[in-house]
């Protein structure tokens, strides 16, 4: 078949764990978009959802740090956060290892790509799950793209990392979706969390809608760092979205910037039916 359906969103733990704290108005319209996307998603009919997002070492160290990992077992479970902390109840969630396998071959011919039988979702995963698939019934294929520990993946191998999805995608007969999340610009677990840089955030956001792929792959580490964050490292799942869904129109359907969730929340489509 093809690729059904592909979409950005950021992750934060705050995001369910806060929801509280947040300005009512805010958070109500982040939460109807993120409803708007399941929404999509679950038109597109789709078999299985790769997540890609930006592990937070709860499965990879400086020990053992790879570029790209694909998830290839049958199940996972998360959160491994504490439950009541992230206001998320611990689940099992199907995954698909035939698929994923399938997958891992096909993108070896164009990516150097590890993959793990064994995977425990933390909030990177746990937290787009919650609403795109809340009852945990769309089998789920977690891929990570190291955004943690320098010498981190350059920018343009996280294009050709979502391009080579693409392609594996399309060589498979299952409907398949794909979403990309993590930051944008935030400074998690340091004394400037709930800091965002919002012209940085629409700066990029614009780069992503208009597949602008020297502007996207143009920030350096130093220059990312400085403006957005560590947590700003985490552009690169939304690069490899934007690598898979080359030449399609993108649309930001929310983006605001909300302190106590510490990041500027974004929910991003792109349409694949329109090429």
């Amino acid at each position: 078949m093809s690729l059904v359906f592909a979409g950005v969103c950021s992750h934060a733990p705050g995001i369910t764990g806060r929801y509280a704290r947040a300005d009512k108005s805010l958070r109500e319209s982040l939460y109807a978009h993120m409803d708007i996307m399941r929404q999509r998603l679950e038109a597109s009919r789709p078999d299985a959802l790769i997540v890609v997002a930006a592990e937070h070492f709860a499965n990879f160290f400086m020990d053992n740090m790879p570029a790209y990992c694909l998830g290839m077992a049958d199940s996972y479970e998360g959160p491994v956060e504490d439950e009541e902390w992230l206001a998320i109840s611990k689940a099992k969630v199907p995954g698909n290892a035939g698929l994923a396998e399938r997958l891992v071959r096909a993108a070896l011919e164009d990516v150097d790509l590890s993959y793990a039988q064994e995977w425990k979702f933390d909030h990177g995963v746990m937290v787009p799950l919650h609403f795109l698939t809340p009852r945990y019934d769309l089998p789920v294929i977690p891929a990570n793209i190291n955004c943690q520990g320098p010498p981190l993946t350059p920018l343009s191998r996280s294009w050709t990392f979502g391009k080579a999805l693409r392609k594996a995608c399309d060589a498979q007969p299952e409907r398949i979706a794909l979403v990309g999340t993590g930051g944008l610009s935030h400074w998690p677990c340091t004394p400037e969390s709930g800091r965002i840089n919002e012209a940085w955030d629409r700066e990029f956001l614009d780069r992503w809608v208009r597949g602008d792929y020297q502007g996207m792959t143009g920030y350096s580490d130093a220059e990312t760092y400085r403006d957005a964050g560590q947590g700003g490292f985490e552009i690169r799942t939304f690069v490899c979205v934007a690598g898979a869904t080359a030449g399609c129109p993108r649309e930001v359907l929310f983006y605001a910037p909300i302190p106590i969730f510490a990041v500027g929340c974004t929910v991003g489509i792109a349409q694949l039916d329109a090429v």
